[in-house]
């Protein structure tokens, strides 16, 4: 067994504190991985304060790690020692299922096995722990590969917030000249904003909050919109092909389809608790109001390949991890610009 140091949750009311675990010896088709770095998610957050349902604890979270590789199992062909990498909110599929098989991992019918907090296939009767932690071992088909014009620290959150935004936006093919709004300007918002100007995209951000104006056209925005109340949604109404929800707080969706043109949609890709849906604001102009998790190994692969060409990288604040609990709450106040990233050196 390789042992390891972490901060885990011991609890939903407790704060993160140090918990030293062992890791499984790399098996035939496993990578091991020194862990660099890690991005901190809302959904970190979630987890382990049990927002989502009960937690098995001591829970390591953290679903966006790239580091180096330190071993590799002997029938490990795509990758060798020293090689950047990294692991993100899956580490196994069933591999047998029509998803799995068209590369959809996220989507496993049986379920894919998430970087924490899930049920561990290679360690019966343990559940998988995360990336706030100096290593992981993990099987070579769910190891992705950082090309060398992203720094380390600022590829980490591509492999969920990068990946969260780049999927439902090539999934809807949104190509030049689309009108698209991304609702909400934060780790996730951010990525959305530098993913839909790169594909040509004519972007605007909606917020609340007139102090996201300058960031917003920083990033790329070719407008900003504050949409607070009715009137200033009546003044955007049928603006937009394409509309990235990156919203995790209430808010009301009919406002926002309100925003769509003919055959517009909406995608939500953040997990507000849910208000009741007016069908007439679908069907008057044949809207579509789909949502979107992640991707698959493959289509993340290309993501971070389509990053190192783009030049396209998080905006980050990179943290001890000793930290954490002060980032946790800063991060409740939309205090970050856009990601936390944990250094594991710090732990080390």
């Amino acid at each position: 067994m390789i042992p390891v140091k972490s901060y885990a949750a011991f609890s939903a009311t407790e704060p993160l504190k140090p918990y030293p675990f062992e890791r499984r010896e790399p098996g035939p088709l496993d990578v091991q991985i020194d862990i660099l770095f890690c991005g901190v998610c809302h959904s970190d957050l979630h987890t382990v304060r049990g927002d989502w349902g009960p937690q098995q604890y001591p829970l390591c979270p953290g679903h966006e790690m790239v580091g180096k590789v330190v071993k590799v199992g002997k029938k490990v062909k795509r990758f060798k020692i020293g090689d950047p990498v990294g692991v993100g909110c899956m580490v196994n599929s069933c591999g047998k299922c029509a998803p799995c098989k068209n590369n959809e991992e996220s989507y496993c019918e049986k379920g894919a096995t998430f970087s924490y907090g899930a049920p561990d296939p290679k360690e019966v009767g343990r559940i998988t722990q995360g990336g706030y932690s100096t290593g992981i071992v993990v099987d070579e088909k769910f190891v992705l590969k950082i090309p060398k014009t992203i720094p380390l620290d600022r590829a980490a959150p591509l492999l969920c917030a990068g990946i969260t935004t780049y999927s439902p936006l090539k999934h809807w093919k949104i190509k030049k000249g689309d009108q698209v709004a991304v609702a909400g300007l934060g780790g996730l918002g951010h990525m959305g904003v530098k993913f839909a100007r790169s594909l040509g995209a004519k972007v605007t951000v909606l917020s609340t909050s007139e102090n996201k104006r300058a960031d917003a056209m920083k990033l790329g925005a070719h407008k900003f919109a504050v949409v607070k109340d009715p009137k200033d949604f009546a003044a955007l109404a049928g603006s937009f092909n394409f509309i990235l929800n990156t919203i995790s707080a209430k808010h009301s969706y009919n406002d926002y389809l309100s925003l769509l043109k003919l055959n517009g949609t909406m995608v939500l890709v953040g997990l507000p608790e849910p208000l009741p849906l007016a069908a007439g604001g679908l069907i008057m102009k044949r809207k579509s109001l789909a949502g979107s998790l992640i991707g698959g190994i493959k289509e993340t692969q290309e993501m971070l390949n389509y990053c190192g060409k783009k030049k396209i990288a998080s905006d980050i604040e990179v943290i001890p991890m000793d930290k954490i609990n002060e980032a946790y709450e800063r991060m409740l106040r939309s205090d970050v610009k856009y990601r936390f990233v944990i250094d594991l050196k710090s732990l080390k």
